[in-house]
C-alpha cells in the first residue's frame, strides 16, 4: 500500500464496466471489418475475449470486471479502475496492440484502433488524478497578445480542425508531435484528467475547462509565437494530460460531443479564460478550478456554470464559437426531424451518401432536400456505428460527427 492506493489484484472486483472496440483501416474513413480482436488480463495475458469485427469494424460491447464505484468517488481510495490489454490482428496489416486500457465501473470505455502498415504499441499511463504527474506551473489567467501590434490573426476565437501535440515538455526537441482532430484530442485529455463515473455536470464543467484553457493557446498562438511548431503540449507542467492512441469514455465523448465549440469567457475580454485548475487534494490554487472539488458540487446538485462560477467567479459566462473550422458548413440551429426541408436536409443527405461509400450498411438516399423516413433510418445507422444515440434526428452532435466523417472520407478520397 502507497498512498493509500492498493496494488493487491484481488481488491479489484466488485463492479462491470464495458468495452467498445472500433477499428479502422488508417483513420476514420474505412472501418477494418473482419479483424481479430483479443482481449487480455495484463498479468497473466490469459485470453478474456476474442471476436472478428464486423462490417462497421466493431465487435459487441465486452463486459469486463472493475472496482467498486466508490473507489472513484473519494481521494485516497484503492485504484478506482482496471486494465487490461487489447490486441486486433488482420491480414496485410501490422497487428496492434494496446497496453492497459482503463475500465471504471458503469461506464463504456472506447478504444479507437487504427490500423496501419506499421504501427508502434500504446501503453496507456495512469490518469492524472491517480497516477504522479507534474503540477500546473502558474500563468496569467488572461494572456498579453503578441509584440508588437498586440493583434493576433484570428479576430475571433475558432474551433480548430487540428490540434498538434507536443509529447513532453515545449524545449524537449526529441519528442514527438502528433496530429489530431480538436474534438478527439479534448475527449483524450478529459479520460486522461477525471474520472468518467463522475456526475454529469461535473464531467461537464472540466470539459469546459478544458475547453477554454485549449481554445486560448490556440487563440494567443502561445506557442507558435515562442517559435514552436506545435499548438500544445501534453506535460501536466505546461498544459494538459494526453496519449496518443489512449481509450476515452463514452460519457465524457457524449458531452464533448454536445459542447466541444464552447468556451469560458468573461466580460470584456475576447479570448478565451484561461482555466488553469489542478486536482484540489495534493495541489490546491486559489482561482483554480479544483477536479476533486468540482465532483463533490456536482454531488452537492449544482450545474456545469454554477460549478465553474464558483472557482472562476460570478461573471464567467459560457460562449460559443462562431466558426468550427474544417467543417464545410454549421449547424443549422435547429434539430432536422421527420419534415424537415431545405439545404441543411440536403447536405446532410449529400454526406451520408459518401460515407455510404465506405460503411455500405448507411441506405444510400435521394438529394431532394426533404427529411423523411429514409433519411432518418439512414440517420439511425450512422448513429449506432459511431456510438450515437439513435434517434434518427440530426441535432448538434450528429451533424458535427456526420461532417467529421465526412471530411475524412473526402481527404482519403
Amino acid at each position: 500500500m502507497a498512498n493509500g492506493k492498493l496494488f493487491l489484484r484481488e481488491n479489484y472486483l466488485g463492479g462491470t464496466g464495458l468495452l467498445r472496440i472500433n477499428t479502422f483501416l488508417t483513420n476514420i474513413a474505412r472501418p477494418a471489418a473482419g479483424a481479430t480482436v483479443t482481449v487480455m488480463d495484463p498479468y497473466d495475458n490469459t485470453v478474456i475475449e476474442e471476436a472478428v469485427t464486423n462490417d462497421w469494424g466493431e465487435v459487441p460491447p465486452i463486459p469486463l470486471s472493475a472496482p467498486p464505484i466508490e473507489y472513484s468517488m473519494e481521494y485516497d481510495m484503492p485504484r478506482p479502475f482496471n486494465q487490461y490489454n487489447v490486441r486486433v490482428a488482420l491480414e496485410d496489416y501490422e497487428e496492434a496492440v494496446i497496453n492497459n486500457v482503463q475500465i471504471f465501473p458503469e461506464t463504456t470505455a472506447v478504444q479507437e484502433v487504427k490500423l496501419t502498415p506499421s504501427f508502434s504499441d500504446i501503453n496507456i499511463p495512469y490518469p492524472v488524478l491517480y497516477g504522479d504527474y507534474p503540477p500546473k506551473i502558474p500563468e496569467s489567467e488572461i494572456k498579453k497578445l503578441p509584440f508588437p501590434s498586440n493583434q493576433v490573426v484570428l479576430p475571433q476565437p475558432v474551433v480548430p480542425s487540428i490540434i498538434v501535440v507536443h509529447d513532453g515538455r515545449p524545449e524537449d526537441t526529441s519528442a514527438a508531435n502528433y496530429t489530431v482532430t480538436f474534438k478527439d484530442y479534448i475527449k483524450n485529455v478529459a479520460s486522461s484528467e477525471i474520472y468518467a463515473t463522475w456526475p454529469v455536470e461535473s464531467i461537464k464543467a472540466n470539459v469546459h475547462v478544458i475547453l477554454s484553457f485549449t481554445l486560448n493557446r490556440v487563440y494567443t498562438e502561445w506557442y507558435r509565437n515562442k517559435g514552436f511548431d506545435f499548438t500544445i503540449t501534453n506535460s501536466t507542467a505546461f498544459d494538459q494530460a494526453f496519449t496518443f492512441g489512449r481509450n476515452i469514455f463514452q460519457e465524457i465523448s457524449d458531452v464533448v460531443d454536445e459542447i466541444f465549440a464552447t468556451y469560458i469567457g468573461k466580460p470584456d475580454i475576447r479570448q478565451p479564460l484561461f482555466t488553469q485548475y489542478s486536482d484540489g487534494r495534493r495541489v490546491v490554487r486559489e482561482g483554480w478550478l479544483s477536479q476533486w472539488g468540482s465532483k463533490d458540487l456536482g454531488d452537492q446538485g449544482l450545474n456545469a456554470l454554477q460549478i465553474l462560477r464558483n472557482y472562476y467567479g460570478s461573471n464567467v459566462f459560457i460562449k460559443e464559437a462562431e466558426k468550427v473550422e474544417g467543417i464545410p458548413i454549421s449547424f443549422p440551429g435547429s434539430t432536422l426531424i421527420i419534415g424537415s426541408t431545405g439545404d441543411a436536409v440536403r447536405t446532410i443527405q449529400q454526406q451520408l451518401n459518401a460515407i455510404s461509400n465506405n460503411y455500405p450498411l448507411i441506405p444510400k438516399l435521394i438529394e431532394d432536400g426533404y427529411y423523411g423516413e429514409t433519411t432518418a433510418e439512414s440517420v439511425r445507422v450512422f448513429q449506432q456505428i459511431f456510438n450515437l444515440p439513435q434517434t434518427g434526428t440530426v441535432n448538434y452532435p450528429t451533424w458535427y460527427k456526420i461532417s467529421d466523417v465526412y471530411v475524412a472520407i473526402q481527404r482519403l478520397a
